[in-house]
């Protein structure tokens, strides 16, 4: 994701990194170079004129722009959704925590607290590594011993298996005397809240935006693009180049943001950042024990941060 501070209107105009010029760039030089052949052909393909009124761009233009923005809707939606799944984790795992030191501070031989601080941060660590479909185990090495990292090596859904795991631990403590059966109660709901964040993020990352939609915005879009300077040329002339990568900056950069949004969990320049979302999470647990905190992620120099 990128980070920026406020600029003025005019630096804005300029900004390179962060923004999808350079990922529709080679597109915009075609569509350049298809609307110069067409001013220089006089809107002739193979000799032939061909027979395009300016009177139909403006209302299929019309019609294409709503169906981006229900395309681009569609794709914030579910990154909206993602960044809540994510607000839902962090305070979740303060408020378990909060319950876990406060439950046990009277009998501190009944939960290992290092142990389940370790484990519920494995829980957050494991997930987004799920979600972004990398290894996980090089930075759950740092969090758990080497016996558990085995029992965990080859499962599917780690983050499922570490919340069980914790929930063993609360359980097996809670039944312990003098506790009593009502703190597991208060301590289960919390661990039933990161469970359902955990598969709400599963389910936005199983579940992308039907294909078809796509292919249909896709195909439109590059016609729609393709044949304006054609259309154009007859009645703003030298302008066509120019009047045609304009609007098709406008249809591609929409088109490339709904495709990088619509996928919240990747490591395109629009999407969450998973790597800061999860430190910070690991710090407030961190703080809540009392124990030494990693640094927070601060962005590039490019004002990116993962």
């Amino acid at each position: 994701m990128i980070v920026r501070p406020p600029v003025n209107w005019l630096r804005l105009l300029f900004v390179w990194r962060g923004s999808v010029l350079p990922a529709i760039l080679p597109q915009l030089l075609l569509m350049l170079f298809v609307s110069t052949v067409a001013l220089e052909t006089g809107g002739r393909i193979a000799g032939a004129k061909l027979p395009l009124d300016t009177a139909a761009f403006p209302l299929l233009g019309v019609s294409l722009a709503i169906f981006l923005a229900f395309r681009n809707n569609a794709s914030y939606q579910r990154f909206t959704e993602a960044r809540l799944c994510w607000g839902q984790l962090l305070i979740a795992a303060r408020a378990l925590t909060s319950q876990a030191i406060s439950c046990f501070a009277a009998q501190p031989a009944a939960l290992n607290q290092a142990l389940f601080q370790r484990r519920l941060i494995a829980v957050v660590y494991a997930l987004k590594h799920q979600l972004r479909g990398t290894d996980p185990m090089p930075e759950l090495a740092g969090l758990l011993d080497a016996p558990e990292l085995a029992l965990l090596r080859g499962r599917s859904f780690l983050p499922v298996a570490l919340l069980d795991a914790v929930r063993q631990m609360l359980v097996q403590a809670a039944l312990r005397p003098p506790a009593r059966g009502e703190v597991l109660m208060v301590l289960d709901r919390q661990v039933n809240a990161l469970g359902a964040a955990v598969g709400a993020c599963e389910r936005i990352s199983s579940t992308p935006i039907p294909y078809g939609y796509g292919v249909l915005l896709h195909r439109t879009v590059y016609l729609y693009c393709f044949l304006l300077p054609f259309g154009l040329v007859d009645a703003i002339g030298v302008a066509t180049p120019l009047i045609t990568v304009f609007v098709a900056y406008t249809f591609f950069a929409l088109e490339a943001i709904a495709e990088q949004v619509a996928e919240p969990f990747g490591t395109a320049p629009n999407c969450l950042a998973l790597n800061a979302l999860t430190r910070q999470i690991e710090r407030s647990v961190c703080e809540q024990y009392g124990v030494p905190m990693p640094a927070a992620l601060q962005p590039d120099a490019g004002f990116r941060i993962d």
